[in-house]
């Protein structure tokens, strides 16, 4: 074990600093975080590639789809208006199902917030991810803080040039790599792969990859926290997610305080010391450039970089982790009114330790049943039941549709029988990568018989089509009905559409118009 004298004190200063905030348009200070080391830092390096992973490779996912549909597990195939993905085909007139997605995302976004704060933003938004990313490479080249620092404030030389120049190399690579594989989401990769190498893409290719190459590059490599402070609207938001049961990154400071670098000497002089030795190693590590130790501030992204180090000075001065740990605020208010004696005391670190040194039995400690709360379960439940709706729909909707417009002009045709003629475009939507043969029926209208453009058959009442896989059929059909069988001016009768492979049915009511001195 060290005294707090043997652990390096890093000369950090917060850069976001919550007393005093810098002006709106001040100048931006660098953050140079330093490299960190631990149970959050191996989680963040997991999700980290899980996520890239899940992006740069799922455009290369096969799915047969047989035939006559793409092979692409997840494709947006705008120029056929379809959405694929693996076994689920989304037609147009059924994006409800990705508004169902959205809300699920939204109130998943709620749910996670109200329970553990910002783990979305500290984790798996795509903005942390890459900038993960950019500093791996940035440390790789550079150097940690120390080494970057040094080398920011140099002059310009051949071996900083070289330095900056493979950075940013590197970056730009990763930024278009970034670019390319979103493209690959919208056509058939590999061949949208042979075509961009080639040059002979559709210019919107080229221009998307160049679009998300500077975003990336911007955003990840240069402006990094900034996007996170100032143009992120989620920092202003997430504190109506928040109440007492949420648990965030918090610096206990009611075993913190007071600080000091020379415990033994303050003991020895009848001082109360707490367990914070202010080495910085938690501002130096921040990634936002902020002082856990201040309190919760708007730039926290909940990252818990801050936990892992200052584990790891505890760990050397063989004191308890936790100095600074998720926790809930109700449990944090508890804690310090015991350090406190209610308040009525600045923080005594005596009053929540034995003379062992241990902690006192009434310290507030995190279960994982404190999160499960009335909030917790409004939300769990408002997302369970979008999603249930969306699955129902998705195993019960149908795959063959029917749509019937009435001709505007003429509304009705006297034949030189005296019959009555409407026409009709009937729309029939085969949703399925299958042919169908599919049997058009006309339903009621007394004497009523149907003929269709294009098809040498009789007039009669039924009629069979064969329509093409994931394709809209429209034909041109005329309803005729003798002049005796006519009742009213308006005659309802309905046309019905089968499947003659699976009986698959699906029915429209139209209207059949005829003159009034027809009856």
């Amino acid at each position: 074990m060290l005294d707090q004298t043997q652990v390096e004190r890093l000369e950090a200063e917060a850069v976001n600093s919550a007393k005093t905030r810098q002006p709106l348009y001040a100048a931006r200070k660098k953050i140079f975080p330093k490299r960190a080391s631990g149970r959050f830092r191996q989680f963040k390096w997991l999700v980290l590639a899980i996520t890239l992973g899940i992006y740069y490779l799922t455009p290369w996912l096969r799915w047969d789809r047989g035939p006559f549909a793409p092979d692409q597990a997840v494709l947006i195939d705008l120029a056929n208006r379809r959405f694929y993905f693996f076994f689920v085909e989304i037609w147009p007139q059924e994006f409800y199902y990705v508004a169902g997605l959205l809300m699920m995302a939204g109130v998943g976004l709620f749910l996670i917030t109200s329970t553990v704060g910002r783990a979305w933003c500290g984790y798996t938004c795509p903005q942390t991810v890459w900038v993960d990313l950019f500093l791996a490479v940035e440390r790789s080249i550079e150097g940690d803080r120390n080494a970057r620092i040094k080398l920011d404030a140099a002059p310009w030389s051949a071996r900083k040039l070289f330095l900056r120049i493979s950075k940013h190399a590197i970056w730009l690579v990763i930024a278009v790599a970034t670019g390319g594989a979103w493209i690959f989401y919208f056509a058939d990769a590999p061949k949208l792969l042979g075509e961009v190498i080639t040059g002979t893409a559709a210019p919107v290719a080229y221009a998307t990859i160049a679009v998300l190459t500077g975003t990336t590059y911007v955003f990840g490599g240069l402006m990094r926290e900034q996007v996170c402070t100032y143009m992120c609207p989620w920092p202003r938001i997430q504190a109506a997610m928040l109440d007492e049961n949420s648990l965030t990154v918090t610096y206990n400071d009611w075993r913190g305080e007071p600080r000091s670098r020379h415990a033994k000497k303050a003991s020895a002089a009848g001082q109360s010391v707490g367990d914070c030795v202010d080495c910085n190693a938690c501002v130096a590590v921040c990634p936002m450039g902020i002082d856990i130790r201040d309190g919760q501030q708007l730039e926290c992204i909940t990252c818990a970089l801050c936990i892992d180090a200052c584990d790891s000075v505890m760990d050397k001065l063989g004191r308890e982790r936790g100095l600074i740990s998720y926790a809930t605020l109700a449990d944090y208010n508890a804690n310090m009114a015991l350090a406190t004696g209610g308040g009525t005391s600045p923080v005594d670190p005596a009053l929540v330790r034995t003379a062992s040194g241990s902690f006192v039995d009434g310290l507030a400690h995190f279960h994982l049943g404190k999160i499960f709360r009335l909030r917790t379960y409004i939300y769990l439940g408002a997302w369970s039941a979008i999603g249930l709706v969306l699955v129902y729909s998705l195993l019960t909707r149908e795959r063959l549709e029917l749509n019937v417009l009435h001709d505007r002009n003429p509304q009705f045709v006297t034949l030189s029988d005296g019959a009555i003629r409407n026409g009709y475009t009937v729309k029939l939507l085969n949703m399925i990568p299958e042919p169908r043969t599919i049997e058009v029926m006309l339903e009621g209208l007394d004497g009523g018989e149907m003929s269709v453009v294009g098809i040498d058959q009789a007039p009669g009442r039924s009629f069979t089509v064969p329509v093409e896989p994931d394709r809209l059929k429209m034909l041109k059909v005329f309803v005729r009905q003798p002049a005796s069988q006519i009742r009213k001016p308006a005659q309802s009768f309905e046309f019905r559409i089968k499947d003659k492979a699976n009986s698959e049915t699906a029915e429209y009511t139209a209207t059949f118009n005829a003159p009034e001195n027809s009856r």
